[in-house]
This record gives structure tokens, sequence and C-alpha cells, in this order.
């Protein structure tokens, strides 16, 4: 009895038709990632530096204060001086007369109000602050502005000890991680233009 099988060419034909089809699903789905990509917008973070070329000093002025916490508007001005220093080319001056730019602020609203309550003595064991600030950067030879944010917002949590043995005060810190936060966040604004 004679066993039938199919040609020999038609399995290799088989084989390379799902191999080139196989190929050709690959390559399409890498040119169609890479259009994806190339086209949405996507930048190196810390590229788009949009400050003016002939801006390489800025002075900080102390930030003017609406409201009742002082030791903010000492320690924002300290901060954004320390991340201006460590990420970018800009020298920092004392000095507005010999600034290339002046950055200036103030605190236009501070709020301080429990987040946690300690069930046993009715006392708040948590507090939520959120700060208000406007921001402008302004280049000082033309009075242009180059950066201006007229709210900017910012929050730190922080905890209070409900014992009166082991209180420690704990705002000044939570002061300082907000004015690095906003430090931080202020520069990458200025740097990315947002």
């Amino acid at each position: 009895m004679k066993v039938l099988s199919r040609p020999r060419i038609n399995a290799d034909k088989r084989k390379s038709s799902v191999f080139l089809f196989a190929f050709i699903r690959v390559h399409l789905r890498l040119i169609l990632c890479s259009a994806a990509l190339t086209s949405c917008g996507y930048h190196v973070a810390g590229k788009a530096d949009l400050v003016p070329k002939t801006v390489n000093t800025i002075a900080i002025p102390a930030f003017g204060n609406i409201t009742t916490r002082y030791k903010l508007t000492d320690h924002l001005p300290e901060a954004i001086s320390r991340e201006f220093i460590t990420r970018t080319r800009y020298k920092i001056v004392q000095d507005q007369n010999q600034a290339d730019a002046v950055l200036r602020g103030a605190i236009v609203n501070f709020v301080a109000y429990p987040t946690i309550i300690d069930q046993k003595t009715g006392r708040a064991s948590g507090l939520q602050v959120n700060v208000t600030l406007q921001v402008t950067l302004t280049e000082r030879a033309t009075g242009k502005v180059i950066y201006t944010r007229p709210s900017f917002e910012a929050h730190q949590r922080y905890e209070l000890s409900i014992n009166a043995d082991t209180y420690f005060e704990e705002s000044d810190a939570a002061l300082d991680r907000l004015s690095r936060d906003v430090a931080r966040d202020l520069v990458s604004s200025i740097l990315e233009n947002f």
C-alpha cells in the first residue's frame, strides 16, 4: 500500500511563508512603536533650558510674606539658592544690581490643619501644611518676565507628639522639608518652563 504524502516543496514554502510573516509582523511593530515614541513629545529632562543665554547670574532676595509664619521666608530663598547651585550653571549673587535675573517670591497663604486626632486626648497628632506662593523670574536689564507662577502650591505633613514629656517640635523640620520640595519643583519648572 502506498502512503500519500504531501510534496516536500509545499512544506518548505509553508515554513518560509510563516517565517516571512513573523519577520514582517515584528518589524512592523518596531516601526510603529518608534514612530509613536518620536512623535509624542518626549524629551530628556533638564535639556529644555528656556532661560535666555545672557542670564548667568541670579539674585534671590528675601521673599515677601503676608502670613504669620516668618521662618518660611528665610528657609525658601536659601533652599532655592542651594538647588540652583547644585543643579544648574547659574551663579547666585546677593546684589540684585549685579544679577542678570532676579527671582522674587511672596508667601501669600499658609494653612495648617489637623489630619490625625488622638482619640484619647482629642488633640491633633498630625498636621497638613499648605503654602501658596507667588514666584517670578525677571530679566533685570529688560524687565522681561522669564518665568512666573502666581499660585505655586506646596504641601507637607508632619506628626505632633502627644506626650508632653517626649514632645519634639517638628514644625521647623517640616518647613525645611517643604522648602527643599519647593526649591526642587521650582527649579525644575524654570528649567523646563512648565
